[in-house]
């Protein structure tokens, strides 16, 4: 099988404009698929609520969908790609810190792991913390920040020799910024799909990264931007690719303000993909959701994630 490389972010290119047309009603029936025969609260929970979820936005110059001719993916082309799904013997997320996570600078990788683990329903681990050995991963200056950057190729290769046995995939984290060849400016991550492996940077989910000061809050906007690059990335391990039906966690984005204008959620077509991959019971997921969220500050994804419940547990 073909190796699917997908790297996380836009090289600095020149706005291109593309014509995206939002979808209307008929095209999003028809991203979702059939929902006969799949049991009421399922049906439920992939039939579209206005009150839950947002349409998506029309692009910006600079925007993802401004410059990436996107036409979305159904459910029925994500089940006929075969993605990976877990199983009884590959079933676990290994999360490999990846250098320093110096306390009060960076996400707690114990809340990451909560996190996960309650996203997708499905074990989580957090391996032992790994230095960076210069002397094995390629490094250099960014030429426009001047600040360190590591070659993501280098640390793909890393995880791939020492992916566990029970491993459904292992993803390396670090506040170290990234490139993946040297025509590219920055990713905030990459992943080789059909080999599980992947690493994602939260470097430039910090204030400070860009000089700013980091004001009261800011933990909880760093662990927010680090849940959510963390579970749109590792949705992709799974086999889901971009959205662009509805205001949705895996809509592309090329920039840090599109990515905090994206949701922690998933829309009703991302939902059944990863539903049908995990086969996780949808109120027990919302349930530990509202609890992770409610525990760090998520007050709106909450709130949301409550109000599904109620919507979803009527007879």
């Amino acid at each position: 099988m073909a190796r699917i490389s997908i790297k996380i972010a836009a090289l600095l290119l020149p706005s291109i404009a593309m014509a995206f047309t939002p979808p209307d009603e008929k095209t999003i029936r028809n991203a979702i698929g059939d929902l006969d025969g799949l049991q009421p609260v399922l049906q439920r929970a992939f039939t579209p609520d206005k009150n839950s979820f947002d349409p998506i936005p029309e692009p910006k110059p600079g925007d993802w969908l401004a410059v990436h001719n996107e036409r979305g993916q159904t459910f029925e082309e994500f089940k006929a790609s075969q993605p990976n799904r877990p199983g009884q013997n590959l079933h676990v997320i290994y999360l490999q810190p990846l250098g320093d996570f110096m306390p009060e600078q960076s996400p707690s990788n114990d809340k990451l792991r909560e996190f996960a683990a309650a996203f997708f329903a499905t074990e989580v681990k957090v391996l032992p913390p790994v230095k960076i050995d210069r002397s094995t991963v390629v490094t250099r200056r960014n030429p426009t920040t001047n600040n360190p950057q590591i070659l993501t190729g280098d640390v793909l290769n890393f995880l791939k020799a020492r992916i566990p046995a029970d491993a459904f995939c292992i993803l390396a984290i670090t506040m170290e910024d990234l490139y993946p060849e040297p025509s590219w400016n920055f990713v905030f991550g990459q992943a080789s799909v059909r080999e599980r492996v992947g690493v994602y940077s939260f470097a430039r989910y910090d204030p400070a990264f860009y000089g700013e000061p980091r004001t009261s809050g800011y933990e909880a906007l760093l662990l927010r931007r680090s849940c959510k690059v963390l579970a749109h990335e590792t949705s992709h391990m799974f086999g889901l690719a971009h959205c662009t039906y509805f205001n949705c966690l895996m809509n592309g984005s090329n920039h840090l303000v599109e990515a905090d204008r994206r949701p922690l959620h998933l829309c009703p077509v991302c939902l059944r993909k990863l539903q049908w991959s995990i086969g996780f019971d949808v109120l027990k997921r919302y349930s530990a959701l509202e609890g992770i969220y409610r525990a760090n500050g998520f007050t709106d994804e909450a709130d949301r994630s409550m109000r599904r419940l109620k919507s979803l547990q009527r007879d």
